[in-house]
């Protein structure tokens, strides 16, 4: 079972071999090519509301085919033995206080844990992690996470009007090691880990939205992105995700948006677990 965790938020375009995510991914169609598989941009991916029409909208839901919702697992559901609890979150935007955590080995949190990337966010939100008991906390950024895009910040500080007066003011130096600041954490951006034996991949990339960070035109560049995911990936991180807060499943991924805000931004949706068997010889 794949699992594919994605998160969502305002923008909505982050977990599966389990996945979790926070991004569409019927945007592209898989050719079987030598015992692998490539990927082709798909020919409606510019245009996601007629990718939308073409594939068909089921109760205001994109539901490509075979796939269909799952209802989550209770909190007090007992980890069956031998078995490993994942515990997903994402979009919590610096609105951490409130949130109920559940019993969970390994959290997984799929970006924007701030308003704009500052530092003093990204303080607050490890002391956040360092106060949860999970033996493992993994974290990619989102679109929010500006400071954590260089390319972004190099464009920013090159405008003639700031569009983000508080992030434009802050020194290179300031924010030239960011990541750094989450010394609670596993922080992955196009990059992977080993964790109880499971292969886990972040990436933070999301269609082009108001020119945030981490976007991308949808697209060649957005797939070029997604390429980079190598083969036997357990559970995926991203920040794009599947349309609207819940689990969806093929039978064989799973795809998890665990956004935690809503689209105006109040953290009401609660955390999505996950149990998956713990890999032979871990």
């Amino acid at each position: 079972m794949r699992k594919v965790a994605e998160a969502s938020h305002a923008c909505f375009p982050g977990f599966l071999r389990k996945a979790v995510t926070r991004s569409c991914r019927k945007m592209a169609h898989g050719i079987p090519s030598q015992g692998k598989v490539t990927i082709a941009v798909d020919e409606y991916s510019s245009n996601p509301t007629q990718a939308f029409t073409h594939y068909n909208i089921n109760q205001s839901r994109f539901q490509p085919p075979h796939v269909h919702m799952v209802d989550p697992i209770p909190y007090d559901t007992p980890k069956p033995a031998g078995h490993t609890r994942f515990v997903c979150i994402s979009d919590t935007h610096s609105r951490t206080d409130g949130i109920q955590m559940p019993y969970g080995d390994i959290l997984l949190h799929t970006g924007d844990f701030t308003e704009l990337g500052l530092p003093s966010e990204v303080k607050k939100f490890n002391d956040w992690l360092g106060n949860l008991p999970y033996e493992y906390k993994i974290v990619i950024a989102g679109n929010h996470e500006l400071t954590f895009d260089k390319e972004f910040m190099a464009d920013l500080v090159k405008q003639d009007y700031y569009r983000f007066p508080s992030v434009s003011k802050l020194k290179p130096e300031d924010f030239d090691n960011v990541q750094a600041l989450l010394t609670n954490s596993i922080y992955l951006q196009d990059s992977e880990v080993t964790v109880k034996g499971f292969r886990i991949y972040g990436a933070p990339w999301t269609p082009w939205f108001n020119g945030w960070g981490f976007n991308l035109p949808r697209g060649q560049s957005l797939l070029d992105k997604w390429n980079l995911v190598p083969e036997g990936i357990d559970i995926l991180m991203t920040h794009g995700p599947p349309l609207g807060y819940g689990i969806m499943t093929d039978g064989y991924t799973t795809y998890i948006n665990a956004s935690t805000c809503t689209v105006s931004f109040q953290p009401t949706n609660p955390p999505i677990i996950f149990d998956l068997p713990n890999p032979q010889g871990s």
